[in-house]
């Protein structure tokens, strides 16, 4: 009789701490799948102001007119992702938003856009700083996300 008590017992003892266990596991990748979504949010923000502003600095060039672009939703953008990025990620986001800052005073603070425009050339050169920091961005983004994932060699858009 105490041998069946015992195993009784000790049955659901263990049933018990598996469906706990189970409860905290099956939380944490919860958790987890929900900071990578943010991130992805996030990400696709920062890429999507950064993608705007470079195409309307390009275009205002092109066409000799002015330009103005929402300034304060570039910096809350940045300021969201700061809120879900790992370290390195958060590292290589100061790095692309120094780059992004020489290349605004190369391209519009420095330069008018209506008397003294920029040649596609001479845009596309100033650009190569951001879009080498927007690189190494992608590449921090995409480790963080999987270590499957392989490094690009290039920028996409932008």
């Amino acid at each position: 009789m105490l041998d069946t008590l015992v195993t009784t017992a000790a049955g659901a003892l263990f049933a018990t701490m598996g469906v706990l266990v189970g409860g905290i596991v099956t939380r944490r990748a919860q958790d987890r799948q929900w900071l990578r979504d943010q991130q992805l949010i996030a990400y696709r923000e920062l890429f999507g102001h950064y993608a705007k502003f470079t195409m309307e600095l390009r275009r205002a060039h092109a066409d000799r007119r002015g330009w103005d672009y929402d300034w304060g939703e570039w910096s809350a953008a940045l300021m969201r992702v700061s809120l879900v990025a790992p370290p390195e990620v958060a590292t290589e986001i100061d790095n692309f938003g120094r780059a992004i800052n020489s290349f605004l005073n190369g391209v519009a603070r420095s330069r008018d856009t209506v008397r003294d425009p920029m040649s596609p050339e001479e845009f596309e050169e100033a650009r190569q700083g951001a879009a080498g920091a927007q690189v190494k961005l992608v590449n921090a983004i995409r480790r963080s996300l999987s270590d499957d994932q392989k490094g690009l060699t290039f920028g996409l858009g932008g």
